[in-house]
C-alpha cells in the first residue's frame, strides 16, 4: 500500500466514517458517530420525515434557492430533494439533495439540452453542500458560462451532503447514483430539459462524472449519457500512486494532507471497529476533527498553517483496512460508452498529469473514445474555465450527434 493511499485514507476524517471514538480520546470531544458524522447545521428541507417512494429518481419537494446559492445566469433556481438508492449497500432508498438551474428565455423544442454538474471536494459536513453553501466563485462563473449557452443544469450534493448520514467521500458508486437519480428525477418532473445528458465535473466531480456513465448500464439503462467532460480526474491506479507518492515527501508540509484526513472517514464507514483516532497524532487531531462541522477550504488551511507532514500527521499505517477502502474509488469498467473529454493542467499538484495519463491509458485500452487536452500553464483549478472553449465544442457535437474521434493514439499526456 503507497504511502499516499495510507495518507489520504488514514489522516481524512471528513466523509467516511463508521466506528466510534470515545469522548475521552480528546479534550472535550463528544460521541463520535460514523453514521452521522456531520450531520446538522442545515434547514429542515433537507431531513424527509415518513416513508420514502422505493423509485428511485422521484422528486419529494423542491423550494428556490436563496441568494447566495442561486446563480445570476438562471431564470429559475430550485432546490430539490429526491430519492436515490444507498451507494455504499447499493439496495436501501435514500433522501439526496440537489439543485436544477434553468437559464433565461424560452425553452427550444425538445427542451433545453441538460448538463449534470459533479462537483468537487467540499468536504462532509452537512453545511458543505453546495446547494446550502452555495459554490465558489469560480464554480459560479462557470456554471453561469453554460447557462449563457443555453445549457440547463442539474446539480447533485451526492449522498450525505446536507441530507442525514455520513457522506462516503470519492467512494464513486454513491456518487455515481445520486447523480443519475438526479438527472431521472427532473427529466421525469415536467423541467423544459432534453433527453439527452452530458456529465461535468471537476476532481472529486470528475471521478463522480466517469463514474456515472461507467455505472448507468447496469443501474441507469433509461439515462441518456452522450458525453463526458472530466477535469483533473483522480485515478487510483497502482503506477499512479507510485508516483504521487514519490511527489509528496512524508517529512515535508503538505497542505493536501486535508484530502487524507476526509478520506480515512470512509475507512470507518465500511470497517467495522475501525477508528481513526488510533491513527492520527495528537497534534494532527484538532484539525482532523473539523470534518464534523467544517468545509474542506478551512481544513486545507488549517493544515497549511500547522505546516503538517504526513509523519507528524500519522502515528501508524492502517494499510490492510485502507486496502479495502481504495476498491471503493474506482471505476466498476473501464470500457464506457460515452465519449469523454479529458482536460489536464501540466501545474496540477492534485491531481498530477501522470495520474491522469493512467486514467486515459486504461481507458482507451479499453475501448474509450478519449479525447484529451493538455494545458501546459494550467493547475487543478485552473484548467476548469481554461479550457471551456474545447468543452463547448465538444459539448455541442456530441448533443448534435457527431462523431467524437477523439486522441488515444496520440495522447497529449505522455
Amino acid at each position: 500500500m503507497h504511502r499516499w493511499l495510507l495518507g489520504a485514507l488514514t489522516g481524512l476524517s471528513i466523509l467516511f466514517v463508521g466506528g466510534c471514538v470515545n469522548a475521552t480520546a480528546t479534550k472535550g470531544a463528544s460521541a463520535w458517530n460514523s453514521a452521522t458524522l456531520g450531520d446538522g447545521g442545515v434547514s429542515e428541507f433537507y431531513a424527509f420525515e415518513g416513508e420514502l417512494p422505493e423509485t428511485p429518481g422521484t422528486i419529494l419537494r423542491s423550494e428556490p434557492l436563496d441568494e447566495r446559492q442561486a446563480l445570476r445566469g438562471a431564470a429559475d433556481n430550485v432546490r430539490l430533494l429526491y430519492t436515490s438508492t444507498e451507494g455504499l449497500g447499493g439496495s436501501a432508498i435514500t433522501a439526496v439533495s440537489g439543485v436544477l438551474y434553468l437559464p433565461r428565455g424560452d425553452a427550444p423544442e425538445g427542451g433545453w439540452p441538460l448538463m449534470a454538474w459533479t462537483h468537487g471536494t467540499v468536504g462532509i459536513a452537512d453545511i458543505c453542500a453546495p446547494s446550502w453553501d452555495g459554490r465558489q466563485q469560480q464554480d459560479m462563473d462557470y456554471l453561469n458560462f453554460w447557462l449563457g449557452q443555453g445549457v440547463a443544469v442539474v446539480a447533485s450534493d451526492y449522498q450525505g451532503l446536507g441530507t442525514p448520514g455520513t457522506h462516503p467521500y470519492l467512494a464513486t458508486r454513491p456518487a455515481a447514483y445520486s447523480n443519475l437519480d438526479i438527472i431521472r428525477a427532473v427529466q421525469g418532473a415536467g423541467y423544459p430539459v432534453s433527453s439527452g445528458v452530458v456529465v461535468i465535473g471537476q476532481s472529486q466531480g470528475a471521478g463522480a462524472a466517469v463514474a456515472t456513465a461507467s455505472y448507468a448500464p447496469d443501474y441507469a439503462p433509461d439515462v441518456d449519457i452522450r458525453g463526458v467532460v472530466a477535469t483533473g480526474v483522480p485515478y487510483f491506479s497502482p503506477a499512479a500512486l507510485v508516483a504521487l507518492n514519490e511527489s509528496r515527501p512524508p517529512d515535508q508540509p503538505d497542505p493536501m494532507l486535508a484530502y487524507n484526513f476526509l478520506a480515512m472517514t470512509l475507512a470507518e464507514q465500511i470497517e467495522p471497529g475501525f477508528l481513526m483516532r488510533e491513527y492520527v497524532s495528537d497534534e494532527a487531531w484538532p484539525i482532523v476533527s473539523m470534518v464534523t462541522n467544517a468545509c474542506h477550504k478551512e481544513m486545507r488551511a488549517r493544515t497549511e498553517t500547522a505546516g503538517l507532514s504526513y509523519n507528524r500527521a500519522f502515528k501508524q499505517t492502517p494499510s490492510d483496512v485502507l486496502g479495502r477502502v481504495f476498491g471503493q474509488m474506482g471505476f466498476p469498467d473501464m470500457s464506457i460508452a460515452a465519449p469523454i473529454f479529458l482536460g489536464t493542467g501540466a501545474r496540477d499538484r492534485d491531481t498530477p498529469q501522470h495520474m491522469q495519463a493512467a486514467f486515459m491509458r486504461d481507458a482507451c485500452a479499453a475501448g474509450t473514445v478519449v479525447e484529451a487536452h493538455l494545458y501546459t500553464e494550467l493547475d487543478h483549478k485552473q484548467v476548469v474555465p481554461g479550457s471551456t472553449g474545447e468543452s463547448l465544442t465538444f459539448v455541442q457535437a456530441v448533443f448534435a450527434g457527431d462523431a467524437i474521434k477523439g486522441n488515444c493514439d496520440a495522447s497529449p499526456l505522455g
